[in-house]
């Protein structure tokens, strides 16, 4: 096996089918499928829809991958699948396609977990990870602050959502401001034409009595009851209510409390380096606040462009190359897929 590690890795944790393709800390191919739009009219992610999404998509868009990178299934080293965490029905489509073509090919297979590969996938854009660093991977599904000092070995969970996590937050705030779905992009545009000071929007788990027992942890279903309260209060009273100033205010809350809560992990831990992951961390607000806070405390901030911030292909080809080249040992053939995987356990040992 070469220095640098073939690697093909196959996401289905949710609504978009990925398959990327990389060589060592090089991208090759990043193909992916959405079905967002199929659960647009729903307001949020249909389990048996983004299954029957997957099945339909998982072999075209591995050979679009395949036809990108510019080889063939023989060629690859390994093959990386999402195991979990994620909704079982999706996850398994991904573990049940690898298992044929690693058992086809006669390749090893790594069932990896979903949340490490949103740290891992940064190395395909700035390089190798300095270890020890903080990472914070915000999505719709997980809010989570982690201490990664060797991403093959595992990660220390340092806090986490209580109840809504930032990404499904953004969503519910979106559907009641009439916005539709994912909400994410949505706000993040209709924001720049708002005031963020406009409302006082309350930012949770932030009192001191919150923070001794919460210090790290993060709760946005106060916030988004709070948005609704007062868009209620503006139309009984027949006002307007400012779409704008009202996104932007929501928006900065959300920020506000995950920049400040990843900087006091990194001061705590005498960490240096940030990074972001997941769905939310293309959020220009939250890429913009966090530069310029670790810029005044001397924390570098690593945070993948847009495309992989979002579920995708590469990520998991990314964590499976740096799990291969470390000589970690592969998941057995029959790997389960498990919705509620651990963040201790970066892949399925055999």
């Amino acid at each position: 096996m070469p220095d640098e590690p073939l690697v093909l890795g196959i996401e289905t944790s949710c609504d978009e089918t990925g398959v990327g393709i990389v060589r060592g800390h090089t991208l090759l191919a990043d193909a992916l499928a959405s079905s967002v739009e199929q659960h647009a009219r729903f307001g949020g992610v249909v389990p048996e829809v983004a299954s029957r999404a997957h099945l339909e998509a998982i072999v075209p868009t591995m050979q679009r991958a395949l036809d990108d990178a510019g080889v063939t299934l023989a060629d690859i080293d390994a093959i990386a699948v999402t195991a979990g965490p994620g909704l079982a029905g999706a996850l398994l489509v991904g573990v049940a396609a690898a298992k044929g073509y690693a058992l086809a090919a006669e390749k090893p297979i790594y069932g990896v977990n979903h949340l490490a590969a949103h740290v891992a996938v940064d190395t395909l854009e700035h390089g190798p990870l300095p270890e020890p660093a903080v990472a914070m991977l915000v999505s719709g599904g997980h809010s989570s602050l982690l201490l990664v000092d060797d991403l093959t070995a595992g990660v220390t969970p340092l806090g986490a959502t209580i109840d809504d996590a930032a990404g499904e937050a953004f969503d519910k705030v979106a559907r009641l401001l009439g916005m539709g779905f994912p909400g994410g992009p949505v706000i993040d545009r209709t924001a720049r034409d708002g005031d963020p000071r406009a409302i006082a929007f309350p930012r949770g788990l932030t009192a001191p009595k919150d923070l001794a027992a919460h210090r790290f942890d993060f709760s946005f279903s106060g916030l988004k009851t709070a948005v609704a309260r007062w868009v209620e209060a503006r139309e009984r009273s027949g006002e307007p209510v400012p779409v704008a100033d009202v996104a932007a205010s929501f928006q900065d809350a959300v920020c506000d409390v995950l920049t400040a809560k990843a900087l006091d992990a990194c001061r705590e831990h005498g960490v240096e380096t940030l990074i972001i992951g997941g769905g939310v961390a293309a959020n220009s607000r939250l890429r913009l606040l966090a530069e310029e806070r670790a810029a005044k405390v001397g924390v570098r901030v690593r945070v993948p462009r847009p495309q992989l911030c979002t579920d995708n292909g590469a990520m998991v080809a990314a964590l499976g190359s740096h799990l291969v080249a470390a000589g970690v040992a592969p998941s057995p053939l029959d790997l389960p897929a498990d919705s509620a995987m651990s963040l201790t356990s970066i892949r399925v040992a055999g």
